[in-house]
């Protein structure tokens, strides 16, 4: 008796855990972009690209190294990122510099890239907290 009442909670358990693993069609994706290597920028980059072509709204907050990305200093030696960034931001994606971040690499907001935000606790936190938001890091 005992192990038949385990093993339907067991399967209870595992029928109901399962499905938090999966998202739902339009769930949000937030990125946390932290890097200033190239090759792992474009990774995360495109890899929202992918989902927010599926149907997922993007955010991509750009902070610590990252700031380079998001700035028009950083055209140089991130050009490719900076396209791809305008690219996701003309086809609706959010892009959010870390205020704190940005001012701690000697930059302002007049230096931001077109179409970067300047996060804050309410920009950040409506892209963070919605509903079914999923979240990378890089």
């Amino acid at each position: 008796m005992f192990i038949k009442l385990f093993k339907v909670m067991t399967l209870v358990l595992a029928l109901t855990t399962s499905s938090l693993v999966f998202s739902a069609a339009n769930d949000p994706l937030f990125i946390n972009l932290s890097t200033d290597e190239p090759a792992r920028a474009s990774m995360a980059i495109n890899f929202g690209k992918h989902h927010s072509s599926a149907g997922h709204p993007l955010t991509i907050f750009l902070n610590d190294k990252a700031v380079m990305m998001g700035v028009k200093a950083g055209s140089t030696k991130f050009a490719d990122q900076q396209q791809a960034l305008s690219g996701l931001i003309s086809s609706g994606a959010l892009v959010i510099m870390c205020p704190i971040c940005l001012k701690q690499a000697g930059y302002m907001e007049s230096d931001l890239i077109a179409g970067v935000k300047l996060g804050g606790p309410q920009i950040t936190g409506e892209a963070l907290f919605k509903d079914g938001t999923k979240t990378m890091s890089w």
